[in-house]
């Protein structure tokens, strides 16, 4: 199996728990509390481990604070080689809410630590050295970071021979189609309508994105559409999926974790079509677990073969 970098700018610990229900003013009570380290490159490289990436994943990260050292002693729970770079704010920390009486999910997200470029250039020299043969920078860029910064890193990739595979959103993702040339980039729906800069019909998204993709912004573009499937937009063809029936029980983590899929299995030598199929295998089982949970290796294999025995 080639080898994968993932690159967390602004990781999290991703707190989850239940309540009755939630009203403002009054204390929520919760109960069911799980914590896990998060932030989009995290998550990248948590399930990368479950589905058997062990030893080959690589996971540079900024660290800071109480929070980033707990962070870093979270992920010693996972086979991956951690590289953690330190800055001096605090890591964030990230909570999500399942409401019981109506099923409904509040996330709140902060913003992350203020990061100075003295602080972010030791992670950059160290990409610029990597081995590996896929490097995935995934989640959004902490205050500080200029909005250029992934632009850089798939520059980098390139001139070390290695794919470079994005999700992101806002200036980070119109800076990168713009003018990093990825390999691979997934944005969710909202975030590529952002990008396009208006509301798309689910059947205008293949073409559209072929578009970019016939413009040079990247070789493959991914969008999710969350229950409606996935679109991938190739040079020569888009291919569509419908989303797979599973029970829903949080979608955090699952766009990280289509990610994930998709890298795996090209790093196997699997064709893009072949891991797009993986990924979003891979996303639907994430929606399948309560709060931050990930997917599991045995539910991924299961869905994909689902698909494949549906399909055939």
């Amino acid at each position: 199996m080639e080898k994968i970098l993932c690159i967390a700018l602004n990781p999290a610990i991703d707190i989850s728990s239940v309540a009755d229900v939630v009203r403002h003013t009054h204390k929520t009570r919760t109960h069911d509390q799980q914590q896990f380290p998060g932030g989009g490159g995290i998550n990248v490289a948590r399930v990368l481990c479950e589905l058997g990436a062990t030893g080959d994943c690589e996971l540079m990260f900024l660290s800071g604070g109480a929070t980033g050292d707990l962070l870093q002693a979270m992920l010693r729970a996972f086979p991956v080689v951690q590289r953690p770079f330190p800055i001096h704010d605090p890591v964030r920390v990230a909570f999500a809410v399942r409401e019981e009486t109506s099923q409904l999910e509040y996330r709140f997200v902060p913003e992350g630590p203020l990061v100075t470029d003295v602080e972010l250039q030791p992670l950059l020299e160290a990409v610029a050295e990597t081995d590996a043969a896929y490097v995935v920078a995934s989640g959004s860029l902490p205050r500080g970071v200029p909005d250029d910064t992934y632009v850089k890193i798939a520059k980098m990739a390139h001139q070390r021979r290695a794919r470079f595979v994005l999700d992101t959103s806002g200036p980070a993702l119109t800076a990168c189609l713009s003018h990093a040339q990825a390999f691979l980039v997934k944005p969710s729906l909202g975030e590529f309508e952002s990008f396009v800069g208006r509301k798309l019909q689910h059947d205008e998204v293949g073409p559209v994105a072929q578009e970019f993709v016939r413009k040079g912004c990247a070789q493959h573009i991914a969008v999710t559409l969350g229950s409606d499937g996935a679109v991938l937009a190739s040079g020569d063809h888009v291919l569509r999926v419908p989303a797979i029936d599973v029970p829903v029980k949080s979608a955090t983590g699952a766009g990280d974790s289509f990610v994930a899929g998709m890298v795996w299995s090209l790093a196997q030598g699997s064709t893009v079509a072949e891991a797009f199929r993986l990924g979003q295998a891979a996303g639907a089982a994430t929606v399948m677990t309560a709060g931050t949970e990930l997917c599991h290796r045995k539910d991924v294999l299961a869905l994909l073969e689902g698909e494949r025995s549906g399909a055939s």
